[in-house]
C-alpha cells in the first residue's frame, strides 16, 4: 500500500505533502525538558505527541534520526533575558550544585517518560555538553554581522536580520507589529533594539554555572542552545522540528533568525507545535492552581482528581485527540477514556477466540485504508482511534455471530491492531488480575524487544531473549512481533 503523508507546517500554515529533503531517511528535533523541576503534564502531551509521530515515521520505513534535547543550562525565569537562571534558583533553594539538580529530575523525566511508554530518542544532547558549539556557533553569527557584543554579553541584532529575512516569519507578525508589543527599554538596558536577544550572557560574580568565552566568563543564551545541537546532529536544514505552541512566538522564532544568520538557509522544512492543555476548560497553569504532575495523575493524589488513572489509560486519552487541538483534562473524560481503552484491550484478546469462515461480511480492507488515512492526514490520531472501534464492533460482532470473517481477514485484523495499538499509538496491555506484577513486567519486556528489533537493533533484541532463557522463560516470535512467553517446567 503505497503512502502519501502530510503534515501541518506552521510555517506556512497549511498542510504539505511530507517529502523529506533525503529518500528514506528524517531527521527530527524535538525541544526536550528544562529539567529543573518535574516535567508537567503540558510537555508530557508533546513528548507522547512526537513519540507518535516518531512511531509511525517508523512504521511506514523511514530510517529516522530521533533528536531531543536536555536544556540543563543557561534558562532564565522570564524565558527571555531576565530574571535568574532557573537552575542556580533551585540549587540555591536545596542546597545542592546545579548539576545535582539536573541529574535529579532528569532521571524523574526518563522515569515518567518510561511509564508512558516512550521510546527513547535517537540522540539525547545536553546544553552543558556543547558550549563549543554553541560558542562556534556565536562567533560566525557575529562575524557575518547579525550579532554585537555589550560588556562581555553577545546580542542578536533583530532589526538588522529582519532587513534581510522575515523575522516573525513562524507567527505570521510583522517586526512592526513586535515591536508594537515590546517593552520600552530601560536606561542601563544594553541592547540595541527592544527585541534583541542574548546569545552568550556575561555571568556575574555569584552565578553558579559558568563558561570561559572569547567575550569573558558566562553562560549561554535559552535559544542558541537548540541551533547548535539541531545543526549538530541534523545538519544546517533538516526535515521536522517540534515541540509545543508555547515555543512559536519566542524560542522557536529566535532559532529561525540564529541558525539563518549562521548558515544563510533556513533550517527546518516542516514546524509542528502541539496545542495546550485545559482542565476543565480552564488553561493549566500554575497561577490557575489547576495544575497537576504526572505522579499525581497517575496516583489521584490532587484536589481536582476523583481517583488515579494508569499511564497507559492517560496515553490512550491523549491519542484520542489530534495533536494540535486543545486537550482537556476531566474527570469524566479520563473515565471515559479508561473504559474505552479497556474496551480496545478486551477487544485485541478476544481476536485469538475468534472462528474464521469460508467467506467475510466484513470489509477488512476498507478498515485498513481507513486507519492509515487517517494517519496519513497529519498523523490524526483521532481518527484512527474511531476507525480502531469500528474494529472492535466487527471483533464483537463476528464473536457473536452476527459478522463472518476468513482466515485471511483476521490475520489482517490481527496485524493492523497489532501495528497500530501497539506500534503507532504505543499503548500496552494492562497486566490481568493474577500474577499482575510478572504479566506487566513481560508486557514491558516483550514490548521494549518488539520495539528494538522495528529499530533494527538485534544485539538489544537478542540479549533479551538469552537473559529471559537464563530464567526459563521461553518467548515465541510471530510475524507479527513476540507477545507469547512461558515459563518452562
Amino acid at each position: 500500500m503505497k503512502h502519501t503523508l502530510s503534515i501541518y507546517n506552521t510555517l506556512s500554515r497549511e498542510k504539505e505533502q511530507f517529502i523529506p529533503l533525503h529518500e528514506n531517511f528524517v531527521g527530527m528535533y524535538v525541544c526536550g525538558p528544562t529539567v529543573y523541576s518535574d516535567v508537567h503534564l503540558g510537555n508530557c502531551r508533546t513528548f507522547v505527541s512526537f513519540d507518535m509521530i516518531y512511531r509511525y515515521l517508523l512504521h511506514l520505513g523511514y530510517k529516522v534520526r530521533y533528536v531531543r534535547n536536555i536544556t540543563d543550562a543557561g534558562h532564565l525565569e522570564g524565558d527571555r533575558d531576565e530574571g535568574e537562571d532557573k537552575f542556580a534558583k533551585k540549587a540555591k533553594l536545596e542546597q545542592l550544585e546545579p548539576m545535582e539538580i539536573v541529574q535529579k529530575y532528569t532521571l524523574g523525566f526518563h522515569d515518567v517518560m518510561r511509564a508512558f511508554n516512550t521510546l527513547p530518542p535517537s540522540i539525547e544532547p545536553t546544553a552543558t555538553g556543547h558550549i563549543i558549539e554553541q560558542i562556534e556557533m556565536i562567533k560566525i553569527i557575529i562575524a557575518n554581522g547579525y550579532a554585537y557584543v555589550e560588556n562581555g554579553s553577545v546580542y542578536f541584532d533583530v532589526e538588522k536580520y529582519n532587513k534581510e529575512y522575515p523575522y516573525g516569519q513562524l507567527t505570521n507578525r510583522s517586526l512592526e507589529d513586535l515591536l508594537a508589543n515590546t517593552r520600552e527599554l530601560g536606561g542601563q538596558d544594553e541592547k540595541h533594539g527592544p527585541l534583541d536577544f542574548a546569545l552568550w550572557i556575561n555571568a556575574k560574580p555569584e552565578h553558579l554555572m559558568r563558561w570561559i568565552s572569547p567575550w569573558g566568563v558566562g553562560f549561554p543564551g535559552w535559544h542558541i542552545e537548540c541551533s547548535a545541537m539541531s545543526s549538530k546532529y541534523l545538519g544546517d536544514t533538516f526535515d521536522i522540528h517540534g515541540g509545543g505552541m508555547d515555543l512559536q512566538a519566542t524560542h522557536h522564532t529566535n532559532e529561525i533568525a540564529q541558525s539563518q544568520a549562521c548558515n544563510h538557509t533556513a533550517p527546518v522544512k516542516y514546524w509542528m507545535h502541539t496545542n495546550m492543555l485545559t482542565v476543565n476548560g480552564v488553561r493549566m497553569s500554575k497561577t490557575a492552581g489547576n495544575g497537576f504532575l504526572p505522579g499525581e495523575l497517575f496516583t489521584g493524589n490532587h484536589k481536582l482528581l476523583v481517583k488515579g488513572y494508569s499511564p497507559m489509560s492517560v496515553r490512550f486519552f491523549m491519542m484520542q485527540t489530534h495533536y494540535r487541538s486543545t486537550l482537556d483534562f476531566s474527570n469524566e473524560a479520563l473515565q471515559a477514556s479508561e473504559k474505552g481503552y479497556k474496551k480496545l484491550m478486551a477487544a485485541m484478546d478476544l481476536m485469538d477466540k475468534l472462528k474464521t469462515s469460508a467467506s467475510s461480511t466484513s470489509n477488512i480492507e476498507a478498515l485498513k485504508k481507513n486507519c492509515y488515512d487517517a494517519m496519513n492526514d497529519d498523523f490524526n490520531t483521532a481518527v484512527l482511534v474511531a476507525q480502531l472501534f469500528e474494529g472492535v464492533r466487527i471483533i464483537n460482532s463476528v464473536n457473536a455471530g452476527t459478522e463472518t470473517i476468513t482466515d485471511n481477514d483476521l490475520a489482517t485484523l490481527k496485524k493492523l491492531f497489532n501495528d497500530f495499538v501497539f506500534g503507532v499509538l504505543g499503548l500496552l496491555p494492562e497486566a490481568s488480575n493474577d500474577n499482575s506484577v510478572t504479566d506487566g513486567l513481560m508486557s514491558l519486556i516483550l514490548s521494549i524487544r518488539n520495539e528494538a528489533k522495528l529499530r533494527k537493533d538485534f544485539l538489544t533484541s537478542d540479549n533479551i531473549r538469552t537473559s529471559l532463557k537464563l530464567l526459563n522463560i521461553q518467548i515465541k516470535d510471530e510475524k507479527d512481533g513476540t507477545t507469547n512467553w512461558n515459563i518452562e517446567g
